[in-house]
């Protein structure tokens, strides 16, 4: 039952080139970074990757394809990485875009055994029929397009067939772990972070604190050890390594001239 992994480099050993990674976090905010850079020091090739978004440049998943590692990203928002774009436009990533919501009902349905289920998001959209541009040629022509998905009429109203995704391995972020791989979740870091490591076949979490089994509230886990097969926990410098995606600075408010 001790799923407890030396290292972020041991933990992170087996994952090949071509392998498919769910990876939690919202932008910056509880992203896997210790293991994203020991995946990255590894050096495979060819990753599909899945998450919310695919970093920024030099931050988070942006470091794996900077270093040309990604070969496809599935995703809802993609607007904050200029690498990103410029691969993507030159035909050098392919790139399937979800609604965000349908992103996240795939990756749980995936952890839950449900092959697929129907959505009314995309109805009508280039989601439904067809024709997104999923990767361009050397020429900027569509070379890979979204196929055409299923659609079906529920009580009047139109919806669209969405399957789940399992990927080979999950990478995610907590802030509390106990030895089997129970996990808690700190505020925002909930976000995609539970539904990516539900959907992982082998889930690697990083914990900012470790605790030993019995020590961590039954109400208060976020995520059963059960979807959890690898634990590392960080060190003090690793789990205060939490970069902010934009800093905005409010100063005082400014002085009303009487009338």
């Amino acid at each position: 039952m001790d799923k407890v992994i030396a290292t972020a480099g041991e933990a992170v050993a087996d994952i090949g080139d071509g392998a498919s990674l769910a990876v939690g976090g919202f932008g910056l905010c509880g992203v896997p970074e210790t293991l994203i850079r020991a995946v990255h020091d590894r050096g495979p090739g060819g990753l599909r990757l899945v998450s919310n978004n695919c970093g920024v440049d030099g931050r988070g998943l942006g470091i794996l394809l900077a270093a040309g590692r990604v070969a496809r990203v599935t995703a809802s928002y993609v607007g904050e990485n200029k690498e990103f774009a410029r691969q993507y436009l030159a035909g050098e990533l392919e790139v399937e875009l979800i609604p965000q919501g349908t992103l996240a009902e795939r990756l749980r349905a995936g952890g839950v055994g449900v092959p697929a289920f129907y959505t009314p998001a995309g109805v009508g959209t280039q989601i439904a029929d067809g024709g997104l541009p999923w990767r361009h040629d050397a020429l900027g022509e569509v070379a890979v397009a979204s196929p055409r998905r299923e659609t079906r009429l529920f009580d009047g109203r139109e919806y669209v067939l969405e399957p789940a995704i399992t990927c080979d391995f999950a990478l995610v972020h907590a802030a509390r772990g106990d030895r089997h791989g129970n996990l808690v979740f700190r505020r925002s870091a909930a976000n995609f972070n539970p539904l990516a490591a539900m959907a992982g076949r082998v889930t690697v979490a990083e914990v900012e604190e470790l605790v030993e089994p019995g020590e961590l509230d039954p109400d208060q886990v976020h995520l059963p050890g059960v979807f959890v097969q690898r634990v590392v926990a960080l060190t003090a410098e690793q789990a205060a390594d939490k970069p902010v995606e934009r800093r905005t600075v409010t100063g005082p408010a400014p002085e009303r001239t009487p009338r």
